[in-house]
């Protein structure tokens, strides 16, 4: 068994997963208690595009040993695509119970809450995990989307600054926080927060486009005119470049 075993892994390194299959299966023929040979049954089933037999195999992996952790993420991962929103639910929050200490069940769990509308829930599970991990930038990241979304921007402005503290230099991240000061009336960080995104990436077109925008609204032309000629060079659609030449010559026409 061990050198079928062997024989198995090789063929799933090496993307052979219909070899994996027939290998993994003689030896759960063998060893029908092997909880990591369902595991691994259901990765190579997963891998080939049929999700019922690696749901079958996850869910036997997971009646044998409980405490495998991989097991709930690979089934949940198939429940997501699928959209099967409240079974993703459900097993997360039975690993919940056989592994509370795993914290990776909790972020899953607020994330299928936020797809399935429940906004509630996820943030008590975000709030959670920020108690236990206060570094987790991830969870702040959530957190802030909610909060963006429910309206409540300065909540969402706080998240998204936390966010910086541990992953800067991130473009999105001052993107979207540029979105939120800008969605709370605070234009001058607003801009401020999109330059730093071009900063970041000087090839992000949207950010020249926001920022335009704002250079406009304080009117600041010339400004506004170089970042939106800026934003035309890239790869856009011809009525947006249309546009955006129109109101060029609208600034243009007003000096």
């Amino acid at each position: 068994m061990k050198e079928k075993l062997e024989q198995a892994l090789e063929c799933f390194k090496k993307k052979d997963y219909n070899g994996a299959i027939d290998l993994f299966t003689a030896i759960a023929e063998v060893e029908t208690d092997n909880a990591e040979i369902y595991n691994n049954l259901g990765l190579c089933y997963a891998n080939v595009g049929d999700d019922e037999k690696a749901e079958k195999n996850y869910l036997k992996c997971i009646e044998l040993n409980p405490q495998i952790p991989q097991s709930y993420i690979n089934l949940v991962d198939i429940y997501y695509k699928q959209k099967r929103l409240s079974e993703g639910i459900n097993i997360l929050s039975y690993a919940i119970d056989m592994l509370p200490d795993d914290i990776i069940f909790r972020h899953y769990l607020a994330r299928l809450y936020m797809e399935d509308a429940k906004q509630d829930l996820a943030i008590d599970e975000l709030v959670y995990i920020l108690d236990k991990q206060p570094d987790n930038y991830d969870a702040y990241y959530d957190l802030a989307k909610i909060y963006f979304e429910f309206g409540n921007y300065d909540s969402a402005i706080e998240n998204l600054e936390n966010v910086l503290e541990y992953k800067q230099d991130n473009e999105f991240i001052y993107y979207y926080l540029g979105e939120a000061y800008q969605a709370n009336d605070e234009i001058d960080k607003a801009l401020s927060n999109f330059l730093k995104a071009i900063a970041t990436n000087n090839k992000f077109p949207l950010a020249y486009k926001k920022a335009a925008i704002l250079f406009m609204a304080r009117g600041d032309n010339d400004d506004a005119v170089e970042y939106f000629e800026d934003y035309l060079n890239f790869d856009i659609p011809q009525e947006e470049k249309d546009n955006v030449n129109k109101l060029i010559e609208n600034i243009k026409a007003k000096k």
